[in-house]
């Protein structure tokens, strides 16, 4: 009797044909705009501007329907491309805002000069009510209370500033330091607060921490306008919040639109991958924006499915199959996502103009010890909807934060393997 695996319906390694490295193994991954702000699973720039310069060289509008903080939007503007992105996340756009922003670079150098002055100035003085954020139910579990004083007297003078795109600027760095001079543990994308011992002698310097942030991005933001303004068409951004799961706006993206879509989807629903809302929480509280813990339950798979489904992938229903007959209730979860995954492809697709492109970066997690084989899947809905394929290229990722192994159940001695390759998908409308 012949024996199935997993394997039999992935492509033979022979069938990909790669063109050059995609690895960018050493390079700089925090040129232009993109050194602004931190975030989990970021695409890098490198990726998303070979995918333009092999398949979007007559590109004039580029949409990216998982934005992240705007990885391929700056790229499509440094080529001279009019981009469109939307996320879920108030901060993430709040950050691709300022990072595809074209501000007057005296106006900001100005602010910069008020913001050391204001340092200088500067003297202790205890806050005459004890300042409430919304969204940070224990302040003072989360921050030290002099870091609590210092960034409520910064938020005062970010709150000064008039001209939005300076302030928004500003904005990105404060996020930046609320995040690394709270109680935090900064090497965790989850809200995990530093043990005892490490609090005990952790004493952040605040203004020192904003300065260097402002200081970085000024240098970066430079860079990137002197691109831009060199540009023979001056680039369009604009940025979104709606969910391509349940539709995408025709007054924001029209139908058969899209020259080319660059994108990297999560890896999983939030729950168990990364927990963006988690990673936002504190920065989202002191900014003012929307309180982003609940973003976690509408991204693609927040809630479970109750029933399984059955996809136009086969090697992705094996793969529900496998970790089902391990666990139903994990195999309800990782179905939710791709019904919701399937669902925002079928929408992302009306968008694209025949011959245009969607590129999808991906990777393979394992659930269960079982490998979900996103990218066949993505390339199969897409095949579903018209799209014939490309290719697909595989990228070794080099340096990952994330540990080689892990241990998935949490069983002394048990350990697997995490994702070590992204797959680039290119798909082609017919």
């Amino acid at each position: 009797m012949l024996k199935i695996t997993q394997m039999d319906f992935f492509e033979k390694p022979e069938s990909r044909v790669e063109t050059g490295d995609w690895t960018f193994n050493g390079a700089s991954t925090r040129e232009l705009t993109h050194c602004y702000h931190d975030y989990p699973a970021r695409m890098i720039p490198q990726v998303a501007g070979k995918i333009l310069d092999l398949f979007g060289g007559d590109a004039k509008f580029l949409f990216d329907p998982y934005l992240g903080t705007g990885t391929s939007l700056v790229e499509g503007m440094v080529r001279g491309i009019n981009v469109a992105g939307t996320d879920l996340n108030p901060l993430a756009r709040l950050i691709a805002g300022a990072k595809t922003s074209t501000p007057d670079l005296r106006l900001i150098d100005k602010h910069i000069g008020k913001f050391g002055k204001f340092v200088f100035d500067y003297t202790p003085s205890p806050l005459a009510v004890p300042p409430t954020i919304q969204g940070v139910t224990r302040l003072e579990f989360w921050f030290k209370k002099s870091v609590v004083e210092k960034l409520y007297r910064l938020r005062e003078f970010l709150q000064s500033i008039e001209d939005d795109s300076a302030r928004l600027f500003f904005q990105v760095a404060f996020s930046e330091t609320v995040r690394e001079s709270s109680n935090t543990r900064n090497d965790e994308f989850k809200l995990y607060r530093y043990s005892a011992e490490k609090l005990a002698a952790f004493n952040p310097d605040v203004f020192r921490i904003m300065s260097q942030k402002l200081q970085r991005n000024r240098t970066g933001l430079g860079k990137y306008l002197a691109i831009i303004k060199n540009s023979k068409h001056a680039p369009v951004s604009n940025i979104y919040s709606f969910n391509t799961v349940t539709g995408i706006p025709q007054d924001c993206i029209p139908p058969a639109g899209v020259d080319i879509v660059v994108t990297s989807p999560p890896y999983g629903d939030s729950h168990t991958t990364v927990a963006y809302g988690q990673y936002s929480r504190l920065s989202a509280a002191w900014l003012e924006l929307k309180e982003p813990d609940k973003i976690d339950r509408k991204l693609m798979g927040g809630f479970a499915s109750k029933k399984f489904s059955c996809f136009t992938s086969k090697a992705l229903n094996f793969a529900i199959e496998q970790i089902g007959a391990v666990d139903k209730k994990r195999a309800l979860e990782v179905s939710a996502f791709y019904v919701d995954l399937y669902a925002s492809i079928a929408n992302v697709a009306l968008t694209i103009k025949p011959k245009g492109y969607a590129c999808y970066v991906v990777g393979n997690r394992k659930v269960k010890g079982v490998v979900l084989p996103t990218d066949v899947a993505v390339k199969d809905f897409f095949e579903g909807c018209g799209f014939e394929h490309v290719n697909t290229f595989t990228r070794v990722i080099p340096n990952k934060r994330m540990p080689l192994k892990n241990s998935p159940t949490n069983a002394p001695g048990v350990i697997d393997s995490t994702m070590t390759n992204e797959y680039i998908v290119i798909m082609r409308n017919a």
